[in-house]
């Protein structure tokens, strides 16, 4: 296989992976899915039939290895990521494999930007983490908002969601991840006070106006990396918290033949600069599907040689955020400024 258009899937056959194995796919990616469960990669590659299977622990620096041999590219799928992103970063370092993943926790993709920006600018070799719904798309509109200027005096975030169904991934997260989480203030890293401010949000229509919380996500840690901000808040509607902290609440289901569910989202992003507010908005369906094809757009990118230094990045720092967001557009987002 030529490794120029090889990736490996990291943890392909869950929820999330299986919408970014089919979108590069989509794409003219040779890939290779890789995991722990050999059923359920075997089932994934008997489905498609072009794509390799891979059996891998990042318990295990044999296998990940085995896992990432050959491919240019790895996606890690897997979380937690606080457990999983380490290992396959370091399998990444010694296979010469460019590294995305998909995290929403801030402490895994703090200690990815801390502790392996130096390695990976010594190879030559690109990591993103977060670049998901959850971190690198509000990462990107915000980067999109300022039009170029590096320095405003408040961002402010507003995701609403109709409904969520959570994965099993997404719960496992939550329980994991018991971190403080952090927003800017007074232009460094602080802890979210306690409780957690709550607001009223004026979303575009169809979303209208809604009650939201303070809830900050892996996008804080990203546009605090590469814009300078006086002060940076995320908010929640509350309606879709009701679903998450509910036991009984159902994983998604397929509600169209490429799997998305049913759900919307809305992602409204506000930047202040002086006397001037300017406003990035992106809709779409399911956000466990939008990922895939952000995921994908970084991965053309970063192989097309659009990112000339190695290092560790945040999406908005390395790609220009407007032509990014308008090339999943209409397929998948509707953008706007």
């Amino acid at each position: 296989m030529s490794s120029a258009g090889t990736a490996t899937i990291f943890g392909a056959y869950g929820h999330t992976g299986r919408f970014v194995v089919a979108e590069l796919r989509r794409r003219g990616w040779t890939l290779v899915v890789a995991g722990r469960n050999a059923g359920k990669l075997h089932e994934l590659a008997a489905k498609h039939g072009d794509i390799e299977a891979r059996v891998a622990s990042v318990d295990s620096p044999e296998t990940l290895d085995r896992a990432l041999a050959g491919s240019a590219l790895v996606v890690n799928c897997a979380g937690p990521f606080l457990d999983t992103a380490d290992p396959i970063l370091e399998a990444a370092l010694r296979s010469g494999s460019h590294y995305l993943d998909v995290t929403a926790e801030q402490s895994s993709a703090a200690a990815t930007h801390e502790r392996f920006d130096e390695p990976f600018r010594k190879a030559a070799l690109v990591a993103v983490p977060a670049m998901g719904f959850f971190g690198g798309l509000a990462d990107l509109l915000a980067t999109a908002a300022m039009q170029g200027q590096e320095t405003a005096d408040e961002i402010r975030i507003g995701i609403g969601l109709d409904s969520w169904r959570p994965t099993q991934g997404t719960r496992i997260t939550g329980q994991r991840n018991k971190a403080r989480r952090l927003t800017v203030a007074h232009g460094v890293l602080a802890p979210l006070p306690d409780p957690a401010p709550t607001h009223s949000w004026q979303f575009p229509e169809p979303f209208g106006t809604q009650e939201v919380v303070e809830l900050p996500f892996s996008e804080v840690i990203l546009i605090a990396r590469h814009l300078r901000v006086s002060a940076l808040h995320t908010y929640l509607n509350l309606a879709p918290l009701k679903d998450l902290r509910n036991p009984e609440t159902p994983a998604p289901t397929a509600a169209d033949e490429t799997g998305r569910s049913a759900q919307t989202f809305i992602v409204d992003v506000l930047a202040k600069m002086g006397a001037q507010t300017r406003r990035v908005t992106a809709q779409g369906r399911d956000i466990y599907a939008v990922t895939a094809p952000l995921v994908a757009e970084a991965a053309e990118r970063i192989l097309e040689g659009g990112v000339r230094n190695g290092g560790v990045y945040a999406p908005g720092e390395i790609f220009d955020a407007p032509t990014f967001l308008r090339a999943l557009t209409p397929g998948h987002l509707l953008f706007q400024i």
